[in-house]
């Protein structure tokens, strides 16, 4: 995600200080614009989807929450008991956090998670978690890195969407894709907030079937443990 301009954190730390006058937009390159409401990044347990929730209750020992934005997952987690490492990119994002976390053993950490040295039983990459690979020849090398902070019975729980569905001919079932891109999933965004527009970045969609391969391929075990309502779907990885 685009953490120069930090429209995103300059948006949640609004909303969280009681000024909030408009949500998010989402442009995008190859799917329809869309809004990301502020409130829903501030949610409660009982107004997460399925699947985060899933995430949530198979969650165990040390946690890194990784893009954990406002700490909506981090925050339920600290709750339980849990010892949570909150990570995030976005300075406004660190802010909101370090006032919304407050249980003795968070952490929050200003980073990125490809530079993060550390150790865990759970790692959480929720709301499209295969984003932060942004492109699919990055995945192989993303899993290494990822590998290298479990512990040795550790999981990474990791949800997304097939984008399939966005492209497919009902007719004949064939693809309607741009030819330039290596797969339908790689989508490029831009965030708009308050007349300001952020740089593209990357971000990218993987089908189940295709991020099964890329574990196996890097030495994990991987199962379906949730599938969602539209296309989406939560996956655990594990060695």
């Amino acid at each position: 995600m685009d953490i120069h301009t930090d429209l995103f954190g300059t948006a949640l730390l609004d909303f969280h200080q009681g000024n909030y006058t408009e949500d998010i937009g989402v442009l995008s390159d190859s799917m329809e614009d869309d809004v990301l409401p502020l409130p829903y990044l501030f949610r409660d347990y009982k107004q997460m989807p399925v699947i985060e929730k899933k995430a949530l209750e198979l969650s165990k020992g040390a946690v890194l929450d990784v893009g954990a934005g406002s700490g909506s997952h981090s925050l339920y987690l600290e709750v339980t008991g849990l010892q949570v490492t909150a990570l995030d990119q976005s300075s406004g994002a660190i802010q909101v956090l370090k006032e919304r976390l407050q249980q003795p053993g968070s952490k929050v950490l200003h980073e990125n998670i490809w530079n993060h040295k550390g150790s865990y039983d759970t790692i959480l990459l929720l709301m499209n978690g295969t984003g932060i690979f942004e492109k699919l020849d990055r995945v192989p090398l993303c899993l290494e890195l990822l590998k290298k902070l479990l512990h040795k019975n550790g999981q990474i729980l990791i949800d997304s969407s097939d984008l399939r569905f966005l492209y497919e001919d009902e007719e004949d079932g064939g693809l309607w894709v741009d030819s330039s891109k290596e797969y339908y999933g790689e989508v490029s965004f831009s965030l708009h907030y308050k007349g300001m527009e952020s740089e593209p970045f990357d971000w990218l969609y993987m089908d189940y079937k295709l991020l099964e391969t890329y574990a196996t391929q890097a030495g994990f075990k991987i199962e379906m443990v949730q599938k969602g309502v539209h296309y989406d779907y939560l996956a655990r990885l594990y060695i």
